[in-house]
């Protein structure tokens, strides 16, 4: 069911999740495709010799990459779809006529074996969904010749579709770890229909748009929760960024595919943006040098991208006081969520700095590195003990940071989830 496929260990990492690259390669696995509608008469006959085929909505943690993180394509007789990148080129052209949210074959099918999500069921019926809940399970492998157009939804029902799941973002009481694993499973199935009919137009853009915010306040949000006896939320993260990574990297294809001289797109920049601001953790995102010079100079001398450049800039400088201010004063909800996991290490930083170098004499008001650091005065005092470092009480009941102290050091365990009020609501809330 939907929560089997989190409960696992976390999948070894087989390539840095940032490797923004495509390359094709010879299939793991030529064998052909059986749907898991198929009769198991039917189902024997064609697949004699294939003891382990796979059901239809069968999944697996991990998809099937390069040693670069590309994504492996098949040949002429099947095609291995890793969320659609690329792979309409070893797909007849198809155009969808499936009305629904998801076919109706797949939902009968899904019915009669209680494989439906929480938010897939009628009146909380395991076995019993409709037309107006069901929605479209992910396919891993698809031979081409079980591809039907009444398999596929057309460009309409994608897009409605679509809608419908980020809608679930905010108006379900679920727990946001169910929900994203729904909507996760869900969206890569849309890039794969997307693929399979070889939408390209400024429609997909907007599409494949909406996804990178899921997966991007997704990257946020599964941060921050508390650990669940039903997923490994480690595991989760780990998935999200690895399709966080290459929607994005479909995304910038899809600008250049539609790329024209009078071409405009309003969020290119702040979602070429995105990828600088990864390099802020140095085990992801590859050079800069040659990518810029793939960007557009117009999304160069982008706002959006000349904040993300002076982010960049500062956190390998150690400024850690223009860091933590431009980031209050200039980020984007988005662009928030890829900075967060580096607040607190600079944070940390400017803790580091005040206790080496100020002079032992004068302790440092605990108040003015709760505006240094844009923290609550009751947060710096956790993140300094959290650093080995003593905070006392002066003579006037002030709480102060004794400087000098020759046991500082970063907390073995990761920081705890401190906030950052002087972030703009209405990013807050968007």
């Amino acid at each position: 069911m939907e929560r089997d496929r989190a409960r696992g260990q976390r999948p070894p990492p087989s390539s840095s999740p940032s490797s923004f690259s495509f390359r094709r390669s010879t299939p793991r696995d030529s064998r052909n495709f059986t749907p898991s509608w198929s009769s198991q008469d039917e189902a024997r006959n064609r697949n004699r010799s294939n003891s382990d085929s796979r059901g239809r909505w069968s999944r697996n943690p991990l998809p099937q990459t390069t040693s670069s993180g590309g994504l492996n394509y098949g040949g002429a007789s099947s095609v291995q779809v890793e969320d659609a990148e690329g792979s309409c080129l070893d797909v007849p052209s198809l155009v969808g006529t499936c009305p629904s949210m998801c076919p109706a074959q797949e939902m009968a099918q899904r019915e009669r074996l209680r494989d439906l999500a929480v938010f897939e069921r009628l009146h909380g019926n395991p076995a019993k969904s409709s037309p107006d809940l069901a929605v479209k399970k992910f396919c891993r492998t698809l031979s081409t010749k079980d591809v039907r157009s009444s398999d596929l939804r057309p460009l309409s029902v994608l897009e409605s579709t679509l809608d419908y799941l980020l809608n679930l973002m905010d108006s379900t009481e679920e727990p946001f770890e169910v929900v994203h694993d729904f909507i996760f499973d869900r969206t890569r199935s849309i890039r794969q229909d997307l693929s399979m009919q070889n939408i390209v137009d400024r429609k997909a853009i907007s599409m494949f748009e909406k996804m990178v915010q899921f997966h991007v306040l997704s990257h946020h949000k599964l941060r921050i929760i508390k650990p669940s006896p039903y997923y490994d939320i480690s595991s989760l993260h780990y998935l999200n960024m690895e399709q966080l990574v290459k929607t994005l990297t479909s995304l910038y294809n899809l600008y250049e595919l539609n790329r024209n001289p009078d071409s405009v797109y309003n969020n290119e920049a702040e979602f070429r943006s995105l990828y600088v601001l990864f390099c802020l953790n140095p085990t992801k995102g590859e050079s800069l040098a040659l990518w810029f010079r793939q960007v557009p100079a117009h999304v160069i001398r982008s706002k959006e991208m000349m904040f993300a450049r002076r982010i960049l800039r500062y956190f390998r400088m150690g400024n850690y006081k223009r860091f933590l201010g431009t980031v209050a004063a200039e980020a984007s909800h988005l662009q928030f969520c890829i900075i967060e996991p580096c607040i607190n290490q600079v944070r940390a930083l400017a803790v580091s700095c005040i206790n080496n170098s100020c002079y032992k004499l004068h302790p440092y008001p605990l108040a003015d590195l709760s505006n240094l650091l844009m923290m609550k005065e009751l947060e710096v005092e956790s993140l300094c003990n959290a650093c080995s470092l003593d905070v006392t009480v002066d003579n006037g009941g002030n709480k102060i940071l004794p400087t000098k102290q020759a046991n500082f050091s970063h907390p073995k365990t990761g920081f705890d989830n401190y906030s950052f009020p002087y972030l703009k609501q209405s990013d807050k809330n968007s």
